[in-house]
């Protein structure tokens, strides 16, 4: 990983042992510099060659004396090149950090998927508590978590689903891809639209369905959670099963679901906004080239390459835009793009 030079301090603040004395002899001695640019100087003033190297060295990485120590600069210039400098830095530090996410994302996408072969065990867990349960979960694969897969048929109340926004922001942040596929009955609850609405700002898809077989969480497609009795919300307990096959089956089941859902309209579709897809004008720039390029039948690899991305974050851009076009592949989004006019 590169590193953005250094720590981003402009001089060492970790030397405490008589720093105290040094800084009040350079205070002392920069007044005296400063009323020599005054015509005021007091007998004895030193110069710079006659100071101790620790007052040199203070009033020099605080740019109150130029380059080489020649020279007094006042405390407003000297503050504008501190400024400066770390202004610059910052720069380096965010290019830096830019390049390193990349980098990041791109050894992810290189990462091989499990596939099992043969017999395979099951790991069966019954856990009672959701704090401890929710902490079971961040056990697995806490850093390298690719995708969470939720269905919901009802949600908790407002507390508890204020804990799990903040849970999930922090995934989403961390790049995973979130799925929330709920019914349209439990996105009338208590609480509900303002946390979906928070979900979807974040970065998840959220979707809608008349009804839904059962409450599900799926982690990877390796670890399926879901109730161990009749209360969706955990009242009797939870089963957390870690097994990719049996996984892979609850996601296929998610994925079929999915297909036949419809984009929750959020708080656009709670103010009347007319069911279809967006208008020409909610579309940004970049999304109108990715429809371009589709179109042109440009592989995702050249795409993620002329925009300077990931593939995994190209296809969270492209399932963003499926959304907004309210289709379901590729193929449709490139048709319904041309008759909205997005693409030439």
């Amino acid at each position: 990983m590169e590193e953005a030079g250094s720590t981003g301090y402009l001089f060492d603040m970790s030397a405490d042992n008589g720093a105290s004395e040094t800084g009040t002899e350079a205070r002392q001695v920069y007044t005296e510099l400063a009323g020599m640019l005054r015509g005021s100087r007091a007998a004895g003033t030193p110069q710079p060659g006659e100071m101790s190297d620790e007052v040199r060295n203070w009033l020099a990485e605080r740019r109150l004396l130029g380059p080489e120590c020649h020279g007094v600069s006042s405390p407003e210039r000297a503050l504008r090149e501190l400024l400066g400098e770390q202004r610059a830095w910052l720069r380096s530090a965010v290019e830096a950090m830019g390049r390193n996410l990349r980098a990041v994302d791109d050894v992810l996408d290189l990462l091989p998927e499990f596939r099992g072969s043969g017999h395979e065990s099951v790991e069966v867990e019954f856990i009672e508590d959701r704090d401890r349960l929710r902490r079971r979960l961040d056990e697995f694969e806490p850093v390298g978590r690719r995708e969470v897969l939720c269905m919901r048929t009802t949600f908790p109340g407002p507390e508890v689903l204020e804990v799990s926004l903040g849970h999930d922001r922090r995934l989403l942040a961390q790049g995973t891809e979130m799925r929330m596929l709920a019914t349209v009955g439990a996105t009338r609850g208590p609480g509900v639209a303002a946390y979906l609405d928070a979900l979807r700002e974040a970065g998840a898809r959220v979707r809608v369905a008349a009804a839904l077989p059962l409450y599900l969480h799926v982690v990877d497609r390796t670890v399926a959670l879901m109730p161990a009795g009749d209360d969706p919300l955990g009242g009797d307990g939870d089963v957390l099963l870690r097994s990719s096959r049996i996984a892979l089956c609850f996601a296929q089941v998610f994925e079929h679901e999915w297909d036949v859902a419809r984009p929750y309209p959020g708080g656009a579709g709670r103010t009347g906004r007319a069911a279809g897809p967006r208008p020409a004008d909610e579309y940004t720039e970049q999304e109108r080239e990715i429809l371009a390029l589709l179109a042109t039948g440009t592989k995702d690899e050249s795409i993620a390459r002329r925009l300077g991305c990931s593939e995994r974050t190209l296809r969270r851009m492209m399932t963003r835009i499926t959304e907004k076009l309210e289709v379901g592949s590729r193929f449709a989004a490139g048709a319904r793009a041309a008759r909205l006019g997005l693409i030439d």
